[in-house]
């Protein structure tokens, strides 16, 4: 393969680069998936996917951390998905704290336990189609899809024939979680405008 030159860190490299060099030429600021040895740059988030990513972030970081049950992050972090052989930049990521050995310093390295993306119209065709496929691929236990244009989320659960299998909210519309433990959430917050107080959320999950 032809050396590229990674001096050029605005710009991404052109043509197909390892997994490798994509990491050299990326930096903590870099937004972007290595997808088909490729740099895929994402475009720019709206104001209401980072207003949900940033809530859904503080609720789960919060409630991760008193109950000591692992590691959570926001984009931007890479997930190294080594089946489908790309590197994936989901909107949130949890990681049990037994599989912490899989986390690098700049990237994930295997599955993750919850992956969640927030559907723009730039990404839909992705969240829905490839990445669900690659996602569920690697064995990532947990998938949640959330539209916040349609209002619509969706919970996906890998099965034991290793496919996704959508797990439905239960009668109030509380949605609980497979992977984090004790944790649910009312499917009505996340289309809240504006999103409802943080701390009024942990206090009704129990973190006090």
């Amino acid at each position: 393969m032809e050396k590229i030159e990674l001096t050029d860190r605005k710009a991404p490299p052109r043509g197909k680069i390892t997994f490798e060099e994509f990491l050299e030429w990326a930096d903590e600021d870099t937004h972007a998936e290595w997808e088909d040895g490729e740099v895929i740059m994402a475009s720019p988030a709206s104001r209401r996917h980072q207003d949900l990513n940033d809530w859904l972030t503080t609720i789960l970081r919060v409630y991760i951390r008193q109950r000591k049950l692992g590691w959570v992050t926001s984009a931007p972090f890479l997930t190294q998905l080594r089946v489908a052989q790309q590197g994936r930049e989901p909107d949130l990521i949890f990681l049990k704290t037994e599989h912490l050995s899989r986390l690098q310093e700049t990237y994930l390295e295997g599955p993750a336990d919850l992956v969640v993306e927030i559907v723009s119209p730039e990404s839909i065709s992705r969240d829905r189609g490839r990445k669900f496929v690659e996602y569920e691929s690697e064995g990532i236990p947990e998938y949640w899809l959330i539209d916040p244009i349609r209002r619509q989320a969706e919970f996906y659960c890998l099965g034991d024939d290793h496919h996704y299998h959508l797990a439905l909210p239960d009668a109030e519309g509380i949605y609980h979680s497979l992977s984090v433990t004790g944790l649910w959430l009312r499917v009505d917050w996340l289309w809240q405008d504006p999103l409802p107080d943080e701390l009024a959320v942990l206090r009704e999950l129990g973190v006090e």
